[in-house]
């Protein structure tokens, strides 16, 4: 039987990313289910997974489709390079 730990806020942001947990957390405040959102916004349930859990390739057109939801937009800036 396995038995999964469940990650700090911390090791989220680290291995998924800013979006990862930006999304996860305005999707939990509002009170939503990743299925319930994915509805919402107009995308397919796999999706909102895969973006939550840090998939390194998605589409930008649908991460900016998930991220109006929330009036927000990826936009370009100045690389921040990580402390590892």
């Amino acid at each position: 039987m396995s038995h999964r730990t469940r990650r700090t806020q911390n090791q989220i942001q680290r291995e998924a990313g800013p979006i990862a947990c930006f999304v996860r957390e305005q999707r939990k405040k509002l009170g939503y289910s990743q299925e319930d959102f994915s509805l919402r916004v107009g995308v397919g349930l796999r999706f909102i997974k895969d973006l939550e859990q840090g998939k390194k390739t998605v589409r930008l057109d649908k991460v900016n489709q998930v991220l109006n939801y929330f009036g927000t937009q990826v936009i370009v800036g100045p690389l921040v390079k990580s402390e590892n």
